[in-house]
């Protein structure tokens, strides 16, 4: 794949590849001032017949990809850039500290409860067994006419 043109998805030349390091493909651009960027595989298709590599990228983006510095990879960085990078497993808080009433980390239901709302679920069991003074027939809502309206 060394040598072969690299087309970016708006059509832009984008350079050519000079090396494959894994699953990133070495993209060397310009002709003065030449830069070397890395790109996953993940985003290259090649096409061998016409010696191309075609990304589905813009070459933007692939111009502000971290740099390939005297052969140096930075995999983190290249991974970070394109969207690839992995997160945590765990949060660093887990275990750590109290919860507050405030916590955001409470589930609605937990709020409604805290705050004397009735839970949906039990609403909607009510309903069903008519024993709502807002449940009409076959525990479907009353729903009561408008104030504002004339007689």
């Amino acid at each position: 794949m060394e040598g072969y043109r690299v087309i970016a998805a708006d059509d832009a030349k984008a350079g050519q590849i000079v090396a494959v390091d894994g699953d990133l493909l070495i993209v060397e651009r310009g002709h003065l001032r030449k830069s070397r960027h890395a790109i996953p595989v993940a985003f290259a298709h090649v096409d061998d017949g016409e010696q191309v590599v075609r990304l589905s990228i813009t070459k933007e983006l692939l111009e502000d990809s971290p740099a390939v510095e005297e052969d140096e990879l930075d995999r983190e960085a290249v991974a970070l850039h394109y969207g690839l990078a992995g997160g945590h497993d765990d949060p660093e808080t887990e275990g750590y500290g109290e919860v507050t009433p405030d916590d955001p980390a409470w589930s609605s239901e937990h709020q409604a409860a805290r705050d004397g709302v009735e839970p949906a679920t039990q609403h909607r069991a009510r309903m069903r067994e008519g024993e709502t003074a807002d449940a009409g027939a076959h525990g479907r809502q009353i729903i009561p006419p408008d104030p504002h309206e004339g007689p």
